[in-house]
């Protein structure tokens, strides 16, 4: 099979290829029809975080296919069946996380495209629990996406806990933000979108976004307090600053959600008298459940969300990994295969 392999941190992705993997016992064979590029990836590729993966790997935590060949323990009748390969790999499902349906949590997780072989590549193995069924009325296409950049906004929605009416300013416009503009939408929020480009912010609006923030031109604190400020703010963003001006764009009662994962060990100042007499709420958001991603494709089948992708080939990825980190490419980059 044809696969992207990241060979050294910083290098470029190399085209090789590799045996059609084997699945093994509870675990099972996808044919990648599509895969999204998620900042994830990047961040593996290049070695960003303190806990790094190891080279050589496969990245790829977005892939959607129909299952070909299942493990010892794994019902035959799942070949067939159209499936997404999520972040979460595979879970304990035994500790206190797990059982209490934030498996998203558990201390014993495995990661697709991080710590096991991910989707970049035209086969991939999963644990035949860990992955989700795909609805008829969904896609490929935008099942990909939604795998990743739409459970975690759709998650991070729902942890701010945001009720109809509330403000919401969503800091970060792109394959995550236009997806979280949508959600805080769904759920009655009046959402003003946060970027500092105008295509993405012009997107925000197509998407019904209330308000738009441009933070290249102005202080999108002020702008957001202009209009009322924002009673949650949800963070996508990988710039330290987006943090903080997420933060001081707070009402009283405020939910500052924190999404985007920036390198190096970035660290926001929380002001303790300021949030103690705010009522301020800082919360930290990882990807959705397999629960919250079957809701997600509900959602998109129902046709309440729509995706913004664009189409490319396996050979492109290096070129696309330019795409994403000089803010070129619109929403999200889809692999098809």
């Amino acid at each position: 099979m044809k696969a992207a392999v990241v060979t050294d941190f910083g290098k470029p992705l190399e085209i090789q290829d590799l045996p059609v993997p084997e699945p093994g016992p509870g675990q099972v064979l996808v044919r990648m029809e599509a895969s999204g590029l998620c900042h994830t990836d990047i961040h593996a590729a290049h070695g960003d975080w303190p806990v790094k993966p190891r080279p050589p790997f496969v990245p790829g935590h977005e892939g959607v296919g129909p299952v070909r060949a299942v493990g010892a323990g794994v019902p035959g009748d799942l070949v067939g069946a159209r499936v997404a390969i999520p972040w979460l790999g595979s879970s304990c499902g035994a500790c206190r996380h797990c059982v209490s349906g934030w498996e998203t949590l558990c201390e014993s997780q495995v990661n697709s495209g991080y710590s096991v072989d991910g989707c970049f590549a035209e086969y991939a193995v999963a644990d035949a629990k860990a992955v989700v069924r795909v609805p008829d009325g969904v896609s490929s296409f935008d099942a990909a996406p939604l795998t990743c950049a739409g459970v975690t906004t759709y998650k991070a929605v729902k942890v701010a806990r945001v009720v109809p009416a509330e403000r919401v300013a969503v800091f970060g416009i792109g394959g995550l933000g236009h997806l979280a503009v949508q959600y805080a939408r769904l759920v009655g929020g009046l959402v003003t979108a946060v970027d500092v480009e105008p295509g993405k912010l012009d997107m925000a609006r197509r998407l019904g976004a209330d308000r738009l923030a441009d933070a290249r031109t102005a202080d999108p604190v002020e702008q957001i307090k202009e209009a009322g400020g924002a009673d949650v703010a949800v963070v996508l963003a990988a710039a330290p600053v987006a943090f903080e001006q997420a933060y001081r764009s707070l009402n009283r009662g405020g939910r500052l959600v924190m999404v985007g994962l920036p390198a190096d060990g970035a660290a926001v100042n929380v002001p303790i008298f300021e949030t103690v007499l705010g009522g301020i709420s800082v919360i930290g958001s990882i990807v959705g459940t397999r629960q919250d991603l079957a809701e997600v494709f509900a959602l998109h089948a129902a046709g309440r969300t729509r995706v913004i992708a664009e189409p490319r080939r396996l050979e492109q990825v290096n070129d696309s990994i330019d795409e994403v980190l000089g803010g070129r490419a619109e929403a999200r980059l889809v692999f098809g295969f």
